[in-house]
């Protein structure tokens, strides 16, 4: 059994996958407690609730690895939790993965946005900061923002409340260099805006894809603890 938790960063991800993935929303507390005591052998994790609902717990991703489930983490809260518990066997995939590992990345509000519900696609109502990088990045190199623009765009995408980013604040609230046009910029970020979110993803949904649906050995270097918090969670109901 395969499960991937995914919403606004890959709306369309049960087109995507093949039939023995099963798609499920956001992840949220329990959720891959759920999924391990349903019988799963990997999971992908790429987004997760957190704000109005307990997010999920990194004692459910430990307890999934001691069973020998693989669990990828990618994009967004998958992203922060392969950060996390990459010493633990989690598998991290993609860009904005590697820059929480490395440490360039370390607020989780840098992957957060505000969209719609999933009736209305997700519809997106402001760029995570990852995107927004993603996208200065490109145009540095491709040498359409000169060093002075990106650096004052970045600043302004860095201070910008993660609720508030949209391409119209960034550029309204850069210190831009005098021949820059506010105007022009943003069309230009509006035109080529790249979604790591979404790349990053879909990596993670051809690693899973292509993932043995078998689970593997328990890990020998580390032991899980089972306190007795834990047990409250566990046997709180049934799986």
């Amino acid at each position: 059994m395969k499960v991937v938790f995914v919403g606004p960063t890959l709306p369309n991800a049960v087109d995507l996958v093949p039939t023995n993935v099963e798609v499920r929303g956001p992840a949220k507390h329990r959720d891959i407690l759920a999924a391990v005591g349903e019988g799963a052998a990997v999971i992908g994790l790429i987004d997760g609730n957190f704000e109005d609902v307990a997010p999920i717990w990194h004692k459910e991703i430990l307890f999934a690895l001691s069973q020998g489930v693989r669990v990828y983490g990618s994009s967004s809260m998958g992203a922060l939790r392969a950060a996390e518990c990459a010493a633990f066997g989690m598998i991290g995939i993609g860009n904005i993965y590697n820059r929480y590992a490395s440490g360039e990345l370390f607020d989780d509000s840098d992957v957060a946005h505000v969209h719609g519900p999933k009736e209305m696609n997700y519809v997106s109502l402001s760029e995570p900061l990852v995107n927004v990088l993603a996208t200065l990045d490109e145009l540095l190199m491709r040498h359409e923002l000169d060093h002075a623009e990106f650096a004052s765009l970045r600043t302004s995408a860095e201070l910008i409340f993660f609720k508030e980013r949209t391409y119209r604040a960034i550029v309204a609230k850069a210190n831009l260099p005098d021949h820059s046009s506010r105007e022009s910029l943003q069309v230009l970020l509006r035109t080529n805006a790249i979604n790591q979110k979404r790349r990053d993803a879909l990596e993670l949904l051809n690693a899973i894809a292509t993932a043995d649906e078998r689970r593997q050995k328990a890990p020998t270097d580390w032991t899980f603890a089972e306190t007795e918090q834990w047990r409250k969670i566990l046997y709180r109901g049934r799986l």
